[in-house]
């Protein structure tokens, strides 16, 4: 049954000091909504008090330091597609947006939102662990900065207090010497939840592995950080043996389930072989 509106109240917020009052209080915040309408259109929207954050004008900006570009919380896909440092320093969080639903949710839909729906399958998650991104969480009693590696505890359970907002996603820019992959695995190219993302970063010295970094999602209970098939990886050379063996590695690494888009055979195998297209690629 759907929801009926009337028994729902919606505040905009103009100020970061109203919507965490109203936190407080037990409003819940919304963004872009494209999640959030989803469950209010089949009438399973857990709470009835929204706030909107869609005019706090410090939201609403991707702000270039010269050590780090931080995210609003209320920056849309479309947004981060577009921006010129993004898409020079940090290619695998475009191509990442260009996955995330329609061009229209592209359009309404925040990387704040996605990140706070805490599902698995999020196309930006495994983007997000693989940069060492940051999360800011603000509230009327304080701030903290955490890092993102940390912030999902479990199946839809996070590091988010019931009075805290994600204020904005922190990426440092000392990524100029990386080598970025990203491979979407699903139905369609976008517009389908993923059976698989992964995200591959390298340094190299010649044909030795100086430093990697491997992120998937739908893989686990969590967006995953691979750290024992990076760790196999480092200081090696790349050769038929080394790819082989990682990807035993990580297909023993990822948690899959079998469910109504994949089985776990599935994604074991297409991790591995995702894993090796990205090593023999470095070649």
């Amino acid at each position: 049954m759907r929801s009926f509106v009337p028994d729902f109240d919606l505040v905009s917020a103009t100020a970061l000091e109203h919507a965490t009052d109203l936190l407080s209080d037990g409003w819940r915040p919304i963004a872009g909504g494209t999640d959030l309408m989803v469950l209010f259109n089949a009438g399973k929207l857990p709470y009835r008090k929204l706030v909107s954050l869609r005019r706090i004008e410090e939201l609403l900006d991707i702000t270039v330091r010269p050590d780090e570009v931080s995210i609003g919380a209320a920056v849309t896909y479309t947004r981060i597609r577009q921006h010129a440092v993004l898409q020079r320093e940090f290619p695998a969080l475009c191509l990442a947006a260009s996955w995330t639903g329609s061009i229209a949710n592209q359009n309404r839909g925040t990387l704040a939102g996605n990140i706070v729906n805490a599902s698995p399958a999020a196309d930006s998650a495994p983007v997000l662990l693989a940069y060492d991104a940051e999360v800011e969480l603000v509230s009327a009693r304080a701030a903290r900065r955490i890092p993102y590696r940390e912030f999902h505890l479990g199946y839809k359970e996070m590091q988010l207090r019931h009075d805290e907002l994600l204020h904005s996603i922190h990426l440092s820019r000392a990524n100029e010497k990386w080598r970025h992959y990203a491979r979407k695995v699903g139905t369609r190219r976008a517009q389908a939840i993923s059976k698989i993302s992964f995200i591959g970063l390298v340094q190299m010295s010649g044909d030795t592995i100086d430093n990697v970094r491997l992120a998937a999602g739908s893989v686990a209970p969590v967006p995953l950080r691979c750290y024992r098939t990076e760790e196999s990886l480092r200081g090696e050379r790349i050769s038929s043996t080394v790819i082989h063996r990682a990807a035993a590695t990580i297909s023993s690494e990822v948690q899959p389930i079998t469910d109504i888009r994949s089985t776990i055979e599935y994604r074991r195998t297409v991790m591995a072989n995702l894993l090796a297209d990205f090593l023999k690629s470095l070649r």
